[in-house]
């Protein structure tokens, strides 16, 4: 077996590769990804990936599953300590804002730039991406229809639009920090998601304090 090829059967070592594939898609883009490009970042031959990944589109393909292992694992999964209702809404927005302002990935939100990416660009890769986001959408959902059924939100309050609004003030935080500010950027992004859950909430006090 070659030292390459030892190389890609570990599994801690295709983890690796992931990590990195996943960071170089944020900078480059998904479709900018390629096994040569991966192999130069590690130092490795592209014929010990291509012995993995068989082709570019399986190669994209593993980082998108990669990425929301990475956000479940970094983001959700943080957030469902919090208890059912409001506070595990506001903890999956801030537990969110925090991994981008921990600069885990180089270009900020692998979903955010990869959806910008593919939205025009009909295929296998758009597809997964789509269904990615739409199951992003819907726990949201589901998170703020938790809230309303336990009574912490007003019941006239729609979980669909609250799912919007936060996602929406995720994806504009972490597209405007390089630009703007990222202090600035991400404490306007919180505070603006609980003076909106705040107004919703039947007892604003389990939410955190303004700042």
């Amino acid at each position: 077996m070659t030292q390459d090829g030892r190389l890609i059967r570990g599994e801690r070592t295709r983890t690796a590769v992931l990590d990195q594939a996943l960071a170089l898609a944020t900078v480059a883009g998904l479709g900018g990804l390629s096994l040569s490009q991966v192999a130069d970042a590690l130092g490795v031959s592209k014929s010990g990936l291509f012995a993995h990944w068989r082709s570019k589109e399986a190669l994209q393909l593993a980082v998108i599953e990669h990425a929301r292992a990475q956000w479940t694992e970094r983001i959700i999964r943080p957030a469902l300590a919090a208890p059912r209702g409001v506070r595990r809404l506001w903890a999956v927005h801030d537990t969110r804002l925090s991994f981008y302002e921990a600069e885990v990935l180089p270009g900020g939100c692998f979903f955010a730039n990869a959806n910008f990416e593919y939205n025009a660009r009909p295929g296998v890769i758009r597809d997964r991406l789509a269904a990615e986001l739409t199951d992003w959408m819907t726990f949201l959902t589901s998170l703020a229809a938790d809230a309303v059924a336990l009574g912490e939100l007003r019941p006239g309050a729609e979980p669909e639009g609250i799912a919007y609004e936060t996602e929406s003030l995720g994806v504009c935080a972490v597209m405007q920090a390089p630009v703007l500010g990222r202090d600035v950027t991400f404490r306007r992004a919180r505070r603006a998601q609980l003076e909106h859950l705040r107004a919703l909430a039947i007892d604003p006090t389990i939410l955190p304090e303004l700042t």
